[in-house]
């Protein structure tokens, strides 16, 4: 627990993490529509940040070509920072990664975010598919990284150089649902990003690991954690109750092996979850960090959670299947903030 130094949450920054839901009878064209709204909005009510997230195979996600629909994000926007969370290291060499977000920092100066993870976000035929070979694994994410930050040196004494991507000044975020990029986000002093919106469970260990191993950096001389949250906001109880019914079909089909796209609401979940699905929705999704309420249930669950954290910044994602209710959710957290 950190509480006693805890920091108000509105009083941190807020920020967007976006997985560009298709949504069941809906287009692709109609994902990317949404997001670009949603990220106009955002913008205007103060969020700090707006991410994308890597997903492969995913019938449901449509921002697989993260590095694209950043610049379509960030050039629908003016202020707002966009950036990955994440873009998934294992799956990419190093080098276009680095041409890539060079020419993102080149076009939008001083608003673009780089998130890294080193889960391949989809299952193994399809990690096959884009790498064309297993030999890349998890494992050499440490390597992955220095390579990568050492393209956007001044003087990278490498004989291949990054261009455009030398020089440039790119933050580099590390995320993870464990202690692996904990551990190593403190060894090269870099901000840090858990996925508490997936993996409750271990987040008050993850912080733990990456506090108390932070070493001091040329970018970074204090800790700095990011940690995700689900929200589903919305003015009365019963329809946020209602709207989290999309998300839970969600987990309920990756569950099961057959990811689908973002389906509409249902009356009752129970009636579509076996007793065992139940149990692991209400794991996954653990009340602590899948937030589902008015504002006023909004405001004590995030607090609650920030105090138990005192994290510096939190993330917040949404799995609205209307796109209005979508906006709506936001808006009711943008209003916590002021």
């Amino acid at each position: 627990m950190y509480s006693k130094q805890a920091k108000h949450f509105h009083k941190i920054p807020l920020s967007i993490l976006d997985l560009a839901p298709i949504t069941e009878g809906g287009t692709v064209r109609e994902s990317f529509k949404n997001s670009t709204e949603l990220a106009q909005h955002a913008e205007k009510w103060g969020f700090n940040r707006y991410w994308l997230a890597e997903h492969h195979n995913m019938p449901g996600i449509a921002s697989s070509a993260t590095s694209v629909l950043i610049g379509h994000i960030a050039g629908a926007t003016t202020t707002i920072r966009v950036g990955s969370g994440g873009i998934m290291l294992p799956n990419h060499a190093p080098l276009v990664i680095a041409e890539q977000f060079g020419t993102l920092e080149s076009i939008y100066p001083g608003r673009i975010d780089l998130g890294l993870g080193r889960a391949p976000g989809t299952d193994q035929a399809t990690s096959y598919a884009l790498r064309r070979t297993l030999n890349s694994s998890p494992e050499e994410f440490p390597q992955q990284v220095a390579e990568l930050q050492h393209y956007f040196k001044d003087v990278p004494t490498a004989r291949v150089k990054a261009y455009p991507g030398q020089g440039l000044n790119i933050p580099i975020w590390l995320l993870g649902s464990s202690g692996f990029s904990a551990r190593l986000s403190a060894q090269k002093g870099l901000p840090f990003s858990f996925a508490s919106h997936f993996s409750p469970d271990y987040t008050l260990p993850a912080l733990k690991l990456y506090r108390e191993n932070f070493q001091p950096s040329e970018v970074l001389q204090k800790p700095y954690a990011m940690v995700g949250v689900n929200v589903i906001a919305a003015d009365t109880e019963e329809r946020a109750k209602w709207l989290a019914t999309s998300q839970q079909q969600q987990f309920l089909s990756l569950g099961r092996g057959e990811p689908t796209p973002l389906k509409a609401p249902v009356e009752d979940i129970n009636e579509i979850a076996s007793s065992y699905e139940q149990a692991a929705l209400q794991k996954s999704l653990d009340p602590r960090t899948t937030i589902i309420g008015t504002k006023d249930t909004v405001k004590e669950k995030l607090q609650q959670f920030q105090e138990e954290t005192n994290a510096d910044e939190i993330i917040i994602s949404s799995q609205i299947f209307y796109q209005e209710d979508r906006l709506r959710s936001y808006e009711i957290i943008a209003e916590l903030m002021k």
